[in-house]
């Protein structure tokens, strides 16, 4: 008996490898037809190629500009004022309750950090408008002292 799957009646048809040949000959012609013929210019290597020019995704639009801020100014981002931290042993935490108070390291009056996204942009303080807290914003934190932050971390 013969090993060969092909001998064995229960065989695949072979249709899908005269596919497979046919397609193998369709891709091969199309290959033949792109090479360049003897005399003509060679294309681009990687050394002088040109960059590709892509159309704008707008049908009709003009092309955005590189520093196109519109294209950014709907993403949400987590805007958090923090109030004040502090560490303590989960044993204290544990015996948390109704009515506990947790002391924060910040002082009364002290200004609250306002952060985006972890990051601290401004600082401020608390106000109640309609019965709901917000925050006056007292101090914006500068561009080049948010960098300089961020390479302290």
């Amino acid at each position: 008996m013969s090993a060969d799957p092909a001998a064995s009646p229960d065989a695949p048809n072979p249709a899908p490898q005269a596919e497979e040949d046919k397609m193998a000959a369709e891709w091969a012609a199309a290959l033949a037809e792109t090479k360049p013929e003897a005399g003509t210019a060679v294309a681009p290597t990687a050394d002088n190629a040109t960059p590709a020019a892509f159309a704008s995704f707008g049908a009709g639009a003009a092309p955005a500009a590189p520093n196109d801020i519109n294209m950014i100014l709907d993403i949400p981002v987590q805007l958090t004022v923090e109030l004040g931290r502090t560490k303590i042993p989960i044993k204290h935490i544990l015996q948390l309750a109704q009515g506990s108070v947790v002391e924060l390291e910040a002082l009364a009056g002290e200004p609250m950090d306002v952060l985006v996204n972890g990051y601290l942009i401004a600082q401020g303080e608390v106000v109640v408008v309609n019965d709901k807290f917000g925050i006056r914003l007292t101090d914006i934190v500068t561009p080049s002292e948010r960098m300089r932050r961020l390479s302290r971390a």
